[in-house]
Parts: structure tokens; C-alpha cells; sequence
């Protein structure tokens, strides 16, 4: 099995408690998220992790190119290009945000249905989700005809299949095992 890289998880922990600290989460979330998409945008994540250029001048293009974000925010970009993790950025905004979302009482969750639900599917949805997980919901949908019919649920690490194709399935692993 190969084992997680808890690198990012770490480095958004240390942020989270600096930013707690000096109570500025909001900012530290915004600046990250914004660090890792102009990372993303290419150019600038060969250039900073092309480690044929030297690190000095990968540090300095960093502060160019970083130059908007609030000095904390640039310091762990920053740490990541020194440690040759720069790459990790993204990983760590998204950590970050996780941990916010947690802090604020937020579960992501991702309802897949066979035809796109309606305004009022979704609201229900959200209130059982809501139920029992006894926080607030953020509910994203997907769809996939393969399903049949039914919708199929994921919270975090939990997956609630309610959908045809998994009662189907469940019934011929029953009908296989002669369980029935």
C-alpha cells in the first residue's frame, strides 16, 4: 500500500494555527487559494520548481511573482521552494480549507444522481445529510446515467448508495451467495 504524503496536511496545520492566532483565516484561506492557482497556471510552477535554476533565483522570482500576498502567506510559499516542495502548494490550500470548513462546521458532500435533481431533491438531500451529521452541508451534485435511477452519496470517507445499479448489485451478490 502505498503511504500518503502527510507533507501538506502538515504545513497547512502549522498555517491554520498561525492564522488562528493572529485571527486572520480568511486572509490566510484567500492568499493560498490564489497562490495555488497562479502556481497552476504553468509558467510559473516550471520556473520555480526547475531545480537547474538556482534556488536564489527561483526565491527571487517567487517574491515577484507572489509580491500581492500578505508576508505570512509568502513565507510558506516560500519554505515549500526552499524545501523543493513548491509543487505541494495546491495540496496545502486545499488542507487549509479543510480545515477552515471543519472549524465553521462545514461537510463537504457530493450527491450523484442519473438525471440531474431538481431544486427540491437537493434541499432535501441537504437536510437529511444535515441530520446526521448534526453540521451544515455543502452539497454538490454530479450526474451519471449509468446509476439508473436512485442517487448515490458520498460524505468524507462515508459513501451512502442508494441508487438502482447498487440495489441491483447487492441483490445478485444475495442471490450468488444464496442468502436470499
Amino acid at each position: 500500500m502505498a503511504r500518503r504524503d502527510t507533507g501538506p496536511r502538515r504545513y497547512a496545520d502549522a498555517a491554520f494555527e498561525i492564522a488562528v492566532r493572529d485571527g486572520t483565516i480568511d486572509v490566510w484561506r484567500r492568499e493560498l487559494e490564489q497562490a495555488a492557482a497562479t502556481l497552476g497556471s504553468g509558467e510559473a510552477a516550471e520556473a520555480l520548481a526547475n531545480p537547474a535554476t538556482p534556488l536564489e533565483q527561483r526565491v527571487a522570482a517567487a517574491e515577484r511573482i507572489f509580491a500581492g500576498l500578505s508576508r505570512p502567506v509568502r513565507n510558506i510559499v516560500l519554505l515549500l521552494l526552499r524545501r523543493g516542495r513548491i509543487e505541494q502548494l495546491s495540496r496545502v490550500a486545499t488542507e487549509f480549507a479543510r480545515l477552515d470548513d471543519k472549524r465553521k462546521g462545514l461537510t463537504h458532500a457530493t450527491a450523484t444522481s442519473a438525471a440531474p435533481l431538481g431544486p427540491e431533491e437537493i434541499r432535501a438531500i441537504t437536510a437529511r445529510l444535515e441530520e446526521l451529521t448534526g453540521g451544515s452541508i455543502a452539497l454538490e451534485t454530479a450526474v451519471d446515467p449509468s446509476l439508473l435511477g436512485g442517487v448515490v452519496v458520498r460524505v468524507g470517507d462515508r459513501l451512502i448508495d442508494g441508487s438502482v445499479r447498487g440495489r441491483l448489485e447487492r441483490l445478485r451478490t444475495q442471490l450468488a451467495s444464496g442468502a436470499l
